[in-house]
């Protein structure tokens, strides 16, 4: 049953005021069009719901319902409007955000914290992936925003922000490659032993497209799925690897690993992509999570 929000209102006010005359008063019309909606409401509901008394007007039994009824409604409005109203302060929410994970180290850090002390009723979903299946998650609406590195087209995808992120040789501080500053040559790193992320994964893609344009093979020592394995691998002195520079920016700092620029134009025009789904609306929290990120991350910090 479809009732009028207005015929609720006037016989509320009605019940509320005592009389037709106060009720029109307060709302503003006269009483012969509050007596009208309360009529059209009765034979809505095909039971009378106002009775007369020597104190004025009382709801019936079923005008107790009625009124029940608009009460619990307004105060569902009032709880409904009171919800918006946080929400759109930013005051809650649930933001989900899929990743590579190279870029967790330089996200969970200081980025995320300062986002959370602001704005502590946000809650955040966090989900790793490759570069297509971070894509998946976005055009899905399975996520709000995406960090990937590696530029892969897609028709659905809007680039929020890009930030040159060339790929850097990551080495341990006594490896024969570790001094210098001039990029290294392929003839240089060929036949060093490599950790590499799985074919499939963006920087895998990268290396194996900058190898071919060369003309040459890397030597694989080691793959994986694992940013922790590439990186520890470098560090035990397993290997050498490829990362942009915020994947490796803790090592870089605690000086356990050194990196080194190599020539290779694939390498040097790498990025860093900050990516939403094309016409997704965004939440107001979620416009300010990306602005906040790009001030705030090493990786949409460009290089130049």
């Amino acid at each position: 049953m479809d009732v009028p929000q207005q015929r609720l209102v006037y016989f509320s006010t009605t019940v509320e005021s005592g009389s037709l005359r106060k009720a029109a008063t307060r709302l503003g019309i006269a009483p012969s069009a509050v007596s009208r909606q309360i009529s059209l409401l009765e034979q809505a509901l095909d039971a009378p719901l106002l009775e007369r008394t020597p104190r004025g007007i009382r709801p019936t039994a079923v005008g107790e319902m009625v009124l029940d009824y608009c009460r619990r409604r307004r105060m569902l409005e009032d709880e409904f409007v009171a919800g918006l109203e946080t929400y759109q302060r930013m005051e809650t929410g649930t933001l989900s955000l899929v990743v590579g994970e190279g870029f967790v180290t330089d996200l969970i850090g200081q980025p995320l914290k300062a986002f959370t002390e602001r704005y502590p009723g946000i809650r955040l979903d966090i989900q790793l992936a490759g570069t297509d299946d971070i894509i998946e998650a976005v055009v899905e609406d399975r996520a709000h925003i995406g960090l990937m590195f590696h530029e892969r087209v897609h028709p659905r995808i809007r680039f929020w922000h890009s930030s040159r992120q060339p790929l850097l040789m990551i080495l341990p501080p006594d490896h024969p490659l570790a001094d210098g500053d001039t990029p290294l040559s392929f003839e240089a790193i060929a036949d060093t032993p490599l950790a590499a992320w799985r074919p499939g994964h963006g920087i895998r893609t990268l290396v194996d497209q900058a190898f071919d344009e060369a003309g040459r093979r890397p030597r694989i020592a080691l793959e994986t799925n694992s940013m922790a394995v590439l990186r520890q691998s470098v560090v035990a002195g397993l290997a050498v690897t490829l990362l942009p520079r915020f994947a490796a920016a803790r090592e870089l700092d605690d000086g356990t690993v050194v990196a080194r620029p190599v020539a290779a134009a694939p390498f040097q025009n790498s990025q860093a992509h900050m990516i939403t789904r094309v016409q997704r609306r965004l939440p107001k929290a979620g416009l300010a999570l990306l602005r906040h990120l790009r001030l705030w991350m090493q990786a949409f910090r460009s290089a130049d």
